[in-house]
């Protein structure tokens, strides 16, 4: 297979491909660091489940764990966040401006019918 991004990109979108993973991390972005237990806790799935799911996002990059006592804590990297989201929106420049210039086509084709041909178009 060819890999047209950088290794790093390519971890975080394999990352994201998960359901789980991205439950996780948009549970991340709406209440901040928590613990693994918290995380595990709506989840259907093992403590340990859930702690091999946020190690795939750890190598990723797009989360970092530390240790507080006894717990472990998870909070969201942005960096790796920042490179998708990037990566993303250059792909939605590109469509937005190919669709924006077939509206713009497609406006100018029927002004050129209208003023060609104005009887066809007032019934």
């Amino acid at each position: 297979m060819v890999e047209h991004c950088e290794p790093s990109l390519n971890q975080a979108f394999a990352a994201l491909a998960d359901p789980t993973r991205r439950w996780l991390v948009a549970r991340l972005r709406s209440r901040g660091e928590s613990t693994v237990t918290a995380l595990a806790g709506p989840l259907p799935m093992s403590l340990q489940a859930v702690s091999k799911h946020l190690v795939v996002l750890e190598r990723a990059g797009l989360v970092r764990r530390r240790r507080a006592g006894r717990e472990h804590r998870v909070a969201l990297e942005g960096r790796a966040l920042k490179a998708v989201a990037e990566w993303v929106n250059e792909y939605q420049r590109f469509w937005e401006d190919r669709l924006d210039a077939l509206a713009a086509h497609m406006e100018r084709q029927a002004l050129e019918i209208e003023r060609t041909d104005p009887k066809e178009h007032q019934q």
